[in-house]
């Protein structure tokens, strides 16, 4: 029993839980994505800059 009255002293400090529509699902989702595709935009970049330091030193090296 003690421990069933420590546990809301516990969850006092925490926000409720907020149903969201099927809506408000949908769009946190789609900002979700968004922001995991423009990480992975900028690391594209990063990757392609990457492969043009390498094919330079390929370029240097054939032509020896």
């Amino acid at each position: 029993m003690t421990a069933q009255k420590a546990a809301p002293e516990a969850t006092a400090g925490r926000k409720g839980w907020v149903k969201k529509t099927p809506a408000e699902i949908v769009l946190e989702q789609i900002n979700k994505q968004e922001t995991r595709v423009a990480e992975m935009r900028e690391e594209l970049v990063h990757e392609e800059r990457e492969l043009e330091k390498l094919q330079a030193a390929r370029k240097v090296l054939e032509a020896k």
